[in-house]
């Protein structure tokens, strides 16, 4: 048989990795009972409301969704006090990572970021063959300046988490504008807001307005996180109507299912989901912090429903042990901080469990 290489571009991606899932720590290790804090997944589940919509949606599979999301578009366009024709959506905001790679990056353009972030941001450079351009994080944080000082006449776009995965943090609208002041005019700035909802800090930037103001922004949300659907896959983003109408160009016919898309739909109308999640996740990020502060853990300053915490030595060795004790977290490696590992906000129960064990791992 004839030896098959892919293209060059694909054989240069890295697949993703995701935290284990329960069902995988069961087989692995024979072991029941466990904790999953690996995958900023929502500790409470979604609306009740979510929930009916989408029994009422299985009862019409049969037939292929809506593929502009009408009910959706429309919702959450008045949701969010935008036209319906700057709302794209995607199987997941990771859809509307790659759409935006495949409509606007070539290889010769230059992608910039910061690092350690969320990896589809390569995965999107890689694909396109362009060019990655990393800042490193300043006190866990990107450094915006840094990141403006790698601009040139090749940059085409620049993804910027906020807050950032894995660490949590947060850029003010004072640091936003500035890398916004200093922007190429060919380049699109990705605002990544997967974690918007949980922000509690009052120096937040209103993107959505930079996007009305025709600044050459997009900005990325989700309804995996904060409205707890992540087993469906709705992501979408705000941009303005030509960015859109490329995307709309080149995503799959039917890329968000319609029990996804009436889930998310009904989500919108139940506002205690958002207040219920926050406050969930405003207690435990207040216990871990306390907790490793008492350890002598160096932990970053979250705006999002997890914890980055700094174990001053190998974090594999110690996901394993916890692992084995039925507590998944996420190791640090995989992000290129080694002695790092990111916590995912639980029920109390959870996360106090998940103390008890990391002592007994610390000795």
């Amino acid at each position: 048989m004839a030896r098959i290489t892919a293209n060059e571009n694909v054989a240069r991606l890295v697949p993703y990795v995701a935290g284990k899932p329960i069902e995988e720590v069961e087989r692995e290790l024979g072991i029941t009972d466990i904790v999953k804090l690996a995958s900023n997944e929502s500790p409470i589940g979604p609306s009740p409301l979510a929930l009916e919509a989408a029994q009422t949606a299985l009862q019409n599979i049969r037939m292929y969704p809506e593929g502009s999301c009408y009910v959706l578009r429309s919702k959450l366009a008045e949701h969010l006090g935008v036209p319906e024709n700057m709302l794209m959506f995607g199987n997941g905001s990771d859809d509307l990572l790659h759409n935006l790679g495949l409509s606007f990056l070539q290889s010769t353009d230059e992608v910039v970021t910061g690092a350690p972030t969320f990896s589809q941001y390569r995965a999107a450079c890689n694909l396109a063959g362009a060019t990655m351009r990393e800042a490193p994080l300043r006190n866990y944080t990107f450094d915006l300046d840094a990141l403006a000082d790698l601009f040139n006449e090749k940059t085409r776009m620049v993804f910027v988490a906020n807050p950032n995965n894995p660490t949590g943090t947060m850029n003010t609208a004072a640091e936003v504008e500035r890398l916004l002041d200093r922007l190429p005019e060919r380049a699109l700035l990705i605002l990544d807001e997967a974690y918007y909802e949980y922000v509690e800090s009052g120096d937040y930037p209103d993107s959505i307005q930079y996007v009305r103001d025709g600044r050459n922004v997009v900005v990325l949300r989700t309804f995996s996180k904060i409205y707890a659907l992540a087993g469906l896959r709705v992501g979408y983003g705000i941009a303005d109507p030509a960015i859109v109408r490329y995307i709309d160009q080149v995503r799959e016919p039917f890329n968000v299912n319609s029990v996804a898309q009436y889930a998310a739909a009904a989500s919108l109308d139940d506002p205690g989901q958002v207040k219920r999640n926050r406050e969930i996740t405003h207690a435990g990020k207040e216990l871990l912090a306390a907790a490793f502060e008492q350890m002598g853990l160096d932990c970053a300053p979250s705006q999002a429903n997890f914890v980055f915490v700094d174990f001053g030595r190998d974090s594999m060795q110690i996901c394993d042990d916890l692992m084995r004790r039925g507590v998944i977290i996420r190791p640090g490696k995989p992000f290129g901080t080694p002695t790092c590992a990111r916590v995912t906000i639980g029920t109390q129960e959870e996360n106090e469990r998940f103390l008890r064990a990391l002592k007994e791992v610390l000795g």
